[in-house]
């Protein structure tokens, strides 16, 4: 299933039902709709934690890899929560949507559809009326972070009606929480606490390909650069891609597509993934004469890919940039790319 798509469809019966439109019955009719937001939300939460637990030891900031995809029914339209609670037997306002395959979740027992009651001391309060927010959601895996990343967590939970505990032994993680954004649109960011990476990567790009991206956006958050940017007053937006700004977001962009190549080796994956990412016809698009000049022209970002390849392939993965991350940018980017 091209989980994009779908999951663009869904979002449009989303905001429909949200405003009053009889589409109600159509989603009830169509389970098919949630599985495939179910399908793309462990998808990325996969990548997410095979990429997060794998690096930890280049974070500095860590937080329990436990391998749950949580959702909320604040997360959907009033009118749909019924039939979102039926279809994923929620009997509480937090429930697990999947569980990472092999992961400390997984094998203390832990199940999708399984209603969650109590995470360690994380209570869960009643479910409330209001429009669709993630509020709950983001705020519960803010606390989830601040949890010991190696302390075991006793789960409290409801399976089908029947109350169940659980202890979760986790692994140590780099602290990004992983949030999939519903739309054809190709966007991919980081803010240091979260990565936010499009449905529209699935779509347009197959197999492993999407976590080029993500490995990407990673990189931002454990080399801090968003705070680092903010510290030496970059301005963001439009104004990204001129004067002194320019230097530095070409320099993160550069620095986190190599650290990248190096976070994906170490979780295991293909050891040509950065390289064939950037050399896919649609990422060489999109460093056309419509992109800002913050970002480097895709040759560039494969002359880094492929050396960053080779270098692994002839001594094994590193951690480039991590000694830096305390520094203060410099805006230099050029030494950064290698030479043809």
């Amino acid at each position: 299933m091209r989980c994009g798509v779908r999951l663009f469809h869904l979002l449009l019966i989303l905001v429909f039902a949200a405003c009053g439109t009889p589409v109600y019955a159509q989603v009830t009719a169509d389970p098919a709709l949630f599985e495939g937001f179910r399908a793309a939300d462990l998808r990325l939460a996969t990548a997410g934690y095979r990429l997060s637990t794998a690096n930890a030891a280049l974070c500095d900031r860590l937080e329990p890899g436990q391998g749950i995809q949580v959702h909320t029914l604040d997360q959907y339209a009033p009118a749909l929560r019924p039939a979102v609670a039926a279809h994923f037997r929620f009997a509480g306002a937090l429930a697990v949507e999947g569980v990472v395959s092999g992961s400390p979740a997984e094998r203390a027992g832990v199940r999708p559809d399984d209603t969650i009651v109590r995470f360690g001391d994380i209570g869960v309060a009643p479910q409330a009326d209001g429009p669709a927010s993630t509020d709950r959601l983001v705020a519960f895996w803010g606390a989830v972070a601040a949890l010991s990343p190696t302390a075991p967590i006793r789960v409290d939970l409801l399976r089908a009606g029947v109350p169940l505990t659980v202890t979760i032994q986790p692994i140590p993680a780099c602290r990004t929480r992983y949030e999939l954004a519903i739309t054809a649109a190709l966007e991919a960011s980081a803010n240091g606490d979260m990565v936010r990476i499009s449905s529209g990567y699935y779509d347009s790009f197959h197999g492993d390909l999407p976590v080029a991206a993500i490995a990407h956006e990673l990189a931002h958050n454990i080399l801090r650069h968003r705070e680092r940017l903010k510290a030496v007053g970059a301005e963001f937006g439009l104004l990204s891609g001129f004067g002194r700004n320019m230097g530095f977001f070409r320099q993160v962009e550069l620095q986190a597509d190599t650290l990248a190549v190096h976070l994906l080796a170490r979780a295991g994956y293909p050891a040509d993934l950065a390289s064939r990412f950037r050399q896919h016809p649609v990422a060489k698009a999109r460093s056309g004469m419509f992109q800002s000049p913050s970002h480097p022209h895709w040759r560039d970002r494969l002359r880094v890919a492929l050396a960053e390849e080779a270098r692994i392939a002839a001594s094994g993965p590193g951690a480039p940039f991590v000694a830096e991350r305390d520094l203060p940018l410099t805006g230099d980017w050029r030494p950064l790319v290698p030479k043809p």
